[in-house]
């Protein structure tokens, strides 16, 4: 990444804030149709309850929530509070993502892993699953941001990035194979060098701290909730959100954790 990249001024990130509350309303599109096999892009949104179409004056990220206080025009019925709180995550990690990293090329990489992050944890959560087409298309976006980073920079920062992803998959990969699928699933395994791919552009320090952060999340939480009760010893737990979380930990956080690290064993 291009280290002198500019900060993004304020009207961007507005900018950034606007583009994220439409990617969030989409996200919960493709984390309600994506599992369930159906088309995101046809029939129009309709409400659960009676079937309505969704005008488009009811289809405006949070305010239209907020106007009709959660329920739906036609007949009443709730809508969940998932809905604004995506759209307002996504724009909140938009901003984020431009604040970091500024006008660059890796900021629009960066902004494709998060999207598809979010639907990711989030169909993870629901169904214990993340979804190939999802983790291909996050793949590719990430493919091609840093082939227009290598055209525009030149190829210094590819061959770390490649090999960042062979990490990752070496490590889930082996994972799977050592514990015949018990461990974690295939998805995971698709996942990681995307992952490892778009934190290893980053460098060795944010990859690092990427891949090692979710097996430390993913371990305290677990733990956690043994100690609440709330699942046993041998129950299986969703991967794919200390997976992710761990990646977003490594892409905004990793290089002065990693410089941190390496101050406090003196090297």
């Amino acid at each position: 990444m291009n280290a002198a990249a500019p900060v993004l001024a304020v009207p961007l990130l507005g900018l950034l804030a606007v583009l994220g509350l439409l990617i969030g309303s989409f996200l919960n599109v493709v984390v309600h149709r994506v599992p369930a096999g159906l088309s995101i892009v046809s029939p129009g949104s309709a409400c659960p309850g009676c079937g309505d179409p969704i005008r488009a004056v009811d289809n405006v990220p949070v305010v239209s929530w907020l106007l009709l206080r959660g329920r739906c025009r036609s007949c009443a019925a709730p809508i969940s509070v998932r809905y604004p709180l995506v759209e307002l995550a996504t724009a909140v990690l938009f901003v984020g993502t431009g604040w970091s990293f500024g006008l660059s090329t890796y900021t629009a990489g960066a902004l494709v892993v998060v999207a598809g992050g979010l639907a990711l944890v989030l169909i993870d959560l629901d169904h214990r699953r993340l979804p190939f087409s999802i983790t291909a298309a996050t793949g590719v976006g990430v493919v091609l941001t840093l082939g227009l980073d290598v055209a525009l920079h030149g190829p210094d920062l590819l061959v770390p990035a490649l090999a960042s992803a062979v990490v990752w998959l070496a490590v889930y990969g082996g994972i799977w194979l050592v514990t015949s699928g018990r461990g974690m699933g295939l998805g995971d395994v698709a996942l990681a060098p995307v992952l490892g791919l778009a934190l290893g552009w980053l460098g060795w320090g944010p990859s690092l701290v990427g891949l090692g952060g979710g097996f430390v999340i993913g371990g305290v939480v677990g733990v956690a909730l043994i100690v609440a009760g709330r699942v046993g010893r041998r129950a299986r737990v969703a991967h794919g959100p200390f997976l992710l979380s761990g990646a977003a930990f490594g892409m905004f956080a990793g290089e002065p954790v990693w410089n941190g690290y390496l101050t406090l064993v003196g090297l």
